[in-house]
């Protein structure tokens, strides 16, 4: 027997129960005490496991309900980038018809020229479209990223584009108000720009201008918007009334009856500003219509339809 050792009794409560009784030994101690350490181990590691996995699920089950929620937005964004590049496609139609009809406006005297303006653009647009084959196995969201920047650079593109149709436009509008384009009286022609024999002593000469015969005192309407700039009678050309109209174009109108404006007033296309006359050195009735482009007479006939 171990010269060391303890005994553990065991009393009951009831009197007729024997008391148990046990003896141990330190080493009985140590075992106890290995086992005990053990079993709590294990228990803890149990405990830990059992909560990471409670923790992992937990973790799990809001990555997938944020997986969900951000398929939805996903789903969203991609509705929108669709409706956005319909919208960019419809643009464009419209784009090309308002530059079709601004070109065809421009006339062939000027169609090519404008066409390089209207048309300087042309490589940027088309930008927009559907989503490359190639991109279909990729991430949808990085799909998307590229798609929404080539729709950034469509529209981009658009609005430099329409910004410049519109400053063109814009151009052309203010060169056709002041662009003489309609006939000043309602008549018939006595005698065209370009050489002819003077009907005063029958020499050759250059006629500078339309002659236009007409009733006496008919109106005379300004042909394009301007600012009169002068107002005066001359032995030769009787009254007469100049227009400035800008960008270089000036109208004269000789052998008036009578004039309807004055010095520094400005007329709108349509506007009375006189009325036909013979004054002057004339032989009847008649409207002596000049145009000149800075400073040079040119055939009116080039802006009258």
């Amino acid at each position: 027997m171990p010269k060391h050792f303890y005994t553990l009794l065991i009393i009951p409560h009831k009197k007729k129960d024997s008391v148990k009784k046990f003896l141990a030994t330190p080493w009985h101690f140590r075992l106890t005490g290995i086992f005990s350490a053990v079993f709590l181990s294990f228990f803890g590691y149990c405990a830990y496991d059992y909560l990471s996995i409670k923790l992992e699920q937990m973790e799990l089950a809001n990555l997938r309900q944020m997986a969900s929620t951000q398929q939805e937005q996903i789903d969203t964004l991609q509705d929108k980038i669709s409706f956005f590049e319909r919208k960019l496609a419809d643009l464009r139609q419209v784009d090309e018809k308002i530059r079709n009809m601004a070109s065809e406006l421009t006339g062939k005297r000027g169609k090519a020229a404008a066409k390089d303006k209207i048309a300087s653009r042309e490589q940027l647009r088309g930008i927009g479209g559907p989503m490359p084959a190639d991109e279909a196995g990729q991430d949808k969201l990085s799909n998307l990223n590229h798609h929404m920047d080539r729709l950034l650079q469509d529209a981009s593109a658009r609005e430099k584009s329409l910004a410049e149709l519109q400053e063109y436009l814009r151009s052309q509008r203010s060169l056709a108000a002041v662009t003489p384009s309609i006939w000043p009286v309602t008549g018939w022609v006595t005698s065209e720009f370009g050489r002819r024999t003077n009907p005063f002593g029958g020499r050759g000469e250059f006629h500078s201008a339309l002659d236009i015969a007409t009733k006496l005192g008919a109106p005379i309407q300004a042909p394009a918007d301007g600012i009169v700039a002068n107002v005066e009678k001359r032995p030769d050309m009787g009254l007469m009334i100049q227009v400035e109209h800008g960008r270089g174009i000036q109208t004269l109108y000789a052998h008036l009856f009578r004039s309807a404006v004055s010095k520094g007033q400005v007329v709108k296309r349509g506007e009375v500003i006189g009325y036909v006359g013979n004054s002057g050195r004339s032989t009847g009735a008649h409207l002596h219509y000049s145009v000149s482009l800075n400073g040079v007479y040119v055939n009116p006939r080039k802006y009258l339809p």
